[in-house]
Formats: C-alpha cells, sequence, structure tokens
C-alpha cells in the first residue's frame, strides 16, 4: 500500500501503528515497522527517498500527539518537495498545458 501511495501521487506517507509491545494484533506494529523500513530502503534505492516514509507509535488517547507527528512529518515533505516522480509528472503537465492553450 505504501508503494501504491506513492504510486497515486503521494510525496510522503505516515504509517501510525499501536504503540510497541501493546498491540491488538499481537506482534502485527512490530512486523508494520519492519515493512516501513525495507520500504524506505526501496525508496531510497529507486530515487524516491527513504525520508519520505516513516512509521509512528502511539496509542488512541493521543489525539495532540499524533497532530504533532502529523505536522512534523507535513513540514519535512514540503521541505523535500515533489517526488521525482511528480516533479517530472508536473513538468509535463506543465508542458502539455502550454501545447493546448497554443494550438
Amino acid at each position: 500500500m505504501i508503494l501504491k501511495a506513492f504510486e497515486n501521487g503521494a510525496d510522503g506517507v505516515m504509517v501510525v501503528g499501536c504503540l510497541e509491545g501493546d498491540c491488538h494484533y499481537l506482534s502485527g506494529n512490530l512486523r508494520a515497522r519492519a515493512r516501513v523500513q525495507r520500504m524506505a530502503g526501496l525508496l531510497d534505492q529507486i530515487g524516491i527517498g527513504g525520508e519520505r516514509v516513516q512509521m509512528f507509535n502511539l496509542s488512541a488517547g493521543e489525539g495532540t500527539k499524533f497532530a504533532r507527528f502529523a505536522q512534523e512529518m507535513v513540514e519535512r515533505i514540503r521541505a523535500l518537495g515533489p517526488t521525482p516522480v511528480n516533479a517530472a509528472r508536473r513538468r509535463r503537465g506543465n508542458a502539455g498545458a502550454g501545447r493546448d492553450a497554443a494550438g
């Protein structure tokens, strides 16, 4: 799903899971963290950048902490700018718009 998010135009992905050691699905959050780490490595390898995906662990009652993590993630992604894929899409879109306007 993470890779699909990037394919669909996301510039970053934030994954949120239960606190470690306190997951209804026993080790689901640990498996999720391992997957996020593998995906970060893959994103580095393909030139998108592993820093564009991160997992955070919180409890359902930590809304303020969730908001802080979300804001940190938004700031990081804004600083990084669009992924190379999205930058290329935007360039193609702008070039196509110029041709359409010119006739």
